[in-house]
């Protein structure tokens, strides 16, 4: 039976969204829109029993909804690629995009944006989502700009109702892009809620030097608590669980043991399967590794039941790693993993400081001025979320246990 989502958002463009969810992931969607934002949580209580997962068009509804379901849920960002957009359109109509005041976009985001395109430091005025923000504030945020020589930009669509006979008013809508992102990661949700506790993960190895590759297999095996064994076909096979590979993988967006078999020289191919029994976890695996080898140069590719596949990110030499790619944003990594988005940002910016560094909870704890405890807690939760990656262990001179050195992915 096909999962069915609700496309929760704005009725006009909550269609849009659940066309595209069928269009793009052949998932069933039903429309669900509201006149307000504060409608979200009647509207998710009131059709919980009949839809599998939600997408949500924002991350105001997104948080509006949450605690009134245990669905899989997720929400379309605001990528820079919408903020550019709007920016190119003040430009053409001659107005100030320095003169801009924007809503719910994180800071960070926002501010490489801005460097990018060379505004100052104190420009555009922004206030980013947070989790107990109202809608009047956005509203009186954007009424308090200098002049009128000034534009708002909103992703709130009652903010923007509410102003666009006062002042000169943008409502930014995601880009085809964002939301196609956002039903890849739901669809990847929904796949992993189904006998999530059931399911292996079984990856297929396929190396130009089987002999130099095979280490760093079984060391990622260890990491994984997985096996290794040798395929009739020639491959090295790996055993594992769902929940590891997505870890190690940062929620299947990155494949990091090609990326350092490509540092050491050798070429390979890589094949995860992901079912419900091993032999169905080994059959997905050596389709994916068919289709891995298909992609120009060194790739991975995790295949799922009802045919969802996913191409990882290349380990050539071209290929970018996690830090060198347009970052994720704050905001949203805050609201997956459960900590501040000031912290994320100060993490961020200590990540930044020890470019190519691990960072143990004890760096840290200091630079946060935290407890060792919470330092840890918050660098386990990134792990989890696959924002932050083993990588060792720290020496110590002292007896004691050794601390874990993590890279950061903000």
């Amino acid at each position: 039976m096909t999962p069915v989502v609700g496309v929760v958002g704005p009725a006009d463009l909550a269609p849009a969204v659940a066309e595209s969810v069928s269009e793009m992931s052949g998932l069933d969607a039903v429309t669900l829109p509201y006149a307000h934002e504060s409608e979200t949580s009647d509207i998710v209580r009131e059709n919980a029993s009949s839809v599998d997962a939600w997408l949500f068009t924002g991350i105001v509804p997104y948080t509006l909804a949450k605690g009134s379901t245990s669905r899989p849920a997720a929400f379309v960002d605001y990528t820079r690629e919408t903020v550019l957009r709007s920016w190119v359109r003040l430009a053409r109509e001659g107005r100030d995009i320095a003169r801009t005041s924007i809503d719910t976009v994180g800071i960070p985001e926002l501010r490489e944006i801005a460097d990018a395109v060379g505004l100052p430091p104190d420009r555009p005025r922004s206030l980013p989502h947070r989790v107990d923000q109202r809608v009047s504030q956005l509203i009186d945020f954007h009424r308090s700009n200098p002049d009128d020589s000034w534009t708002a930009i909103t992703c709130v669509s009652s903010v923007y109702e509410a102003l666009r006979e006062e002042i000169s008013i943008i409502r930014l809508v995601p880009s085809e892009n964002a939301i196609r992102t956002a039903i890849s990661r739901l669809t990847l949700t929904i796949n992993s809620q189904v006998s999530e506790d059931s399911q292996v993960a079984v990856g297929l190895l396929a190396a130009d030097d089987m002999t130099r590759a095979a280490p760093f297999l079984r060391a990622q095996a260890t990491a994984l608590a997985g096996t290794v064994a040798m395929a009739e076909t020639g491959e090295m096979l790996l055993v594992t669980t769902r929940g590891a590979l997505a870890i190690a993988s940062y929620q299947f967006s990155q494949p990091p043991l090609l990326r350092r078999l490509s540092e050491a020289g050798i070429s390979a191919n890589a094949g995860f399967g992901v079912g419900r029994t091993a032999l169905e976890a080994e059959q997905l695996a050596r389709r994916a590794l068919n289709r891995a080898r298909a992609h120009p140069g060194p790739t991975a590719v995790v295949s799922f039941r009802n045919d969802v596949d996913l191409a990882l990110g290349a380990g050539s030499e071209n290929s970018e790693a996690p830090a060198e790619q347009e970052a994720p944003a704050l905001g949203t990594i805050a609201t997956r993993v459960g900590v501040a988005l000031q912290t994320l940002t100060r993490l961020r910016e200590l990540a930044h400081s020890h470019p190519d560094e691990p960072l143990t909870s004890r760096v840290v704890a200091e630079a946060l001025d935290v407890q060792l405890r919470t330092a840890r807690r918050m660098l386990q939760r990134l792990e989890r979320g696959g924002y932050a990656e083993r990588v060792g262990n720290e020496a110590r001179e002292s007896s004691g246990r050794p601390l874990t050195q993590y890279l950061l992915h903000l």
